[in-house]
């Protein structure tokens, strides 16, 4: 394997990424979210302002997820 251990934290690394507690909870977390999508196929109506459209609703769990996601990787890039 090519598996290196770092020095400084005893965490294995794999390509150059550390594997830390907090980035295997993300990745299970967004592993189940991904999961919870695609279990709930059903079509449902959505209402934004004045339309309403029907759309699966795992397309609008996975549209919503993304936004959460890009908002939170924009407002963590400006707090750096």
């Amino acid at each position: 394997m090519s598996s290196k251990t770092s020095e400084s934290t005893g965490t294995r690394t794999r390509r150059g990424v550390t594997l830390t507690p907090a980035r295997i909870t993300v990745l299970v977390l967004a592993v189940l979210a991904v999961i919870f999508i695609f279990e709930n196929t059903r079509s449902t109506k959505i209402r934004l302002l004045i339309p309403e459209v029907t759309v699966p609703l795992w397309t609008a769990l996975l549209a919503t997820g993304l936004i959460g996601a890009l908002c939170g990787a924009y407002f963590m890039r400006r707090r750096s």
